[in-house]
């Protein structure tokens, strides 16, 4: 269901230019992004904390296909927030529905870290039972 939104501004974003590890929390699973296969293939903007996850094989629910029309994909960046893009005033809309709101809150279809950081993540309680962990 990957695509594009017409209706919202086009988010700005680096993608990175090095190599870096994402962490999901609370099941502490890392992820090795390699800036040379950083991937478009998946749902959201490319080299998103969502792409990261599902090129993983963390299911993340993002019900409208990662095109910022949703706040299913809501998670809480604890690390390396300095390194992402900056959120659009669509984004920020979209966040305001999200249960469990935080400053570090961001939608992960549309979170786009630059490389420079080590990322940290945290899937909010109420997403977590739509995340496959590995035991």
């Amino acid at each position: 269901m990957a695509g594009t939104n017409p209706y919202i501004e086009k988010a700005e974003f680096e993608l990175p230019q090095q190599d870096y590890n994402v962490t999901f929390l609370p099941m502490g699973k890392q992820v090795e992004i390699l800036a040379e296969k950083v991937t478009t293939e998946n749902d959201g903007l490319p080299g998103s904390i969502l792409n990261a996850a599902l090129a993983a094989g963390i299911d993340l629910d993002h019900s409208c296909g990662g095109v910022c029309a949703c706040s299913t994909c809501h998670i809480i960046v604890r690390q390396g927030l300095e390194s992402c893009n900056e959120a659009t005033d669509d984004e920020e809309d979209m966040l305001d529905l999200a249960p469990g709101l935080q400053p570090q809150s961001r939608l992960a279809c549309q979170c786009v870290p630059n490389g420079t950081e080590t990322i940290i993540v945290e899937i909010p309680e109420w997403n977590r039972n739509l995340v496959s962990e590995d035991h």
